[in-house]
């Protein structure tokens, strides 16, 4: 009895270790390579897989994943012979599992390599300021060469990032007194761009000013010929209503001394009225001169009437006699 559970027992381990051995589960995005009496047989992807016993065995396991690969730091010499460490990070994906096995016994550490020795000749090729400005071009020419270096081993790489350029101190030291000095040099020359935008501003406001105050002084004398203009046509207009006043007034007055003169004693009024502007003349003249002509009979007052009628005749169109002096 005891000989049966032990063998059933014996049985029993067999098996379990049968199962563990030759029976195969394989994670998501993982690949099993299976070797077959040492050479190899398949590939086994994500899935439950059953393997020959004592004839199969899983040689590699390898991840599908896109994997991250520290580039150790190493001394590179620059174009202008200045010693910098560099580091970087390798991104790569195995592309074929059995490439990845048989065809390089380390990829990891192949891309490693082969990261190492573009990145010293790419750094050999740039000065060490230029080292700094084309990280990308690094980048490029170094996933170019791994990748066509890589893919016997069926990796891909996909990127390259270069982490740290890192100079001697006394580099540091005097690219830091170089931008210390470019910074100051910007700085003088922001401050005099800004002054001379601020010349520039005052004078275009000075142009201003004097294009509106000669623009006032244009539109103020113009006012002011315009004014004046008024002024002399208001004056003119004036002088012409008051001329034709005038010699409506005259006309007016002409025509009321016709009408009276035609009325009956209208003439002898009028010569009376010539009469006495006569004497009011005269009496002017002995005013304003020594000499003096006066008619003969300047008493005769009839004589004075007579040289009235005279008067009248004449405006009649009758010819008056000379008056006796």
């Amino acid at each position: 009895m005891n000989t049966t559970v032990f063998i059933l027992l014996g049985v029993a381990v067999f098996l379990v270790i049968i199962f563990q051995l030759y029976v195969r589960i394989v994670p998501q995005n993982e690949a099993f390579v299976v070797e077959r009496l040492g050479r190899y047989s398949d590939t086994l992807l994500s899935g439950f897989h059953l393997l020959i016993p004592f004839f199969d065995r899983v040689a590699y396991r390898h991840t599908l994943k896109e994997q991250v690969i520290d580039v150790p730091m190493q001394i590179c010499i620059t174009r202008d012979n200045i010693s910098v460490e560099v580091d970087g990070v390798l991104y790569l994906t195995v592309m074929d599992p059995h490439l990845a096995s048989y065809g390089v016994s380390n990829y990891h550490n192949a891309a490693i390599q082969m990261s190492q020795t573009t990145m010293r000749s790419v750094i050999g090729k740039l000065e060490l300021d230029k080292s700094f400005e084309e990280r990308e071009t690094i980048n490029a020419e170094i996933i170019g060469a791994v990748d066509k270096a890589s893919a016997p081993w069926g990796v891909k790489i996909n990127r390259y990032e270069v982490k740290n350029i890192t100079p001697p101190q006394s580099i540091k030291d005097a690219m830091e007194k170089q931008m210390r000095a470019e910074r100051e040099k910007r700085a003088l020359i922001a401050e005099s761009e800004g002054e001379k935008m601020a010349m520039i501003n005052k004078a275009e406001g000075n142009k201003l000013a004097n294009i509106n105050i000669a623009e006032g002084e244009r539109q103020k004398l113009i006012n002011i010929s315009e004014g004046e203009k008024q002024r002399m046509i208001n004056e003119a207009d004036g002088h012409a209503q008051e001329i034709l006043l005038v010699a409506n007034a005259t006309a007016e007055a002409l025509r009321r001394v016709g009408a009276a003169t035609a009325a009956e004693g209208g003439r002898d009024a009028v010569a009376l009225r010539i009469v006495e502007n006569y004497l009011v003349e005269f009496g002017k003249l002995a005013t304003n001169s020594n000499t003096m002509i006066v008619p003969s009979n300047v008493v005769d007052l009839a004589s004075l009437v007579a040289v009235g009628k005279s008067v009248l005749k004449a405006a009649d169109g009758v010819p008056a006699p000379a008056p006796k002096l």
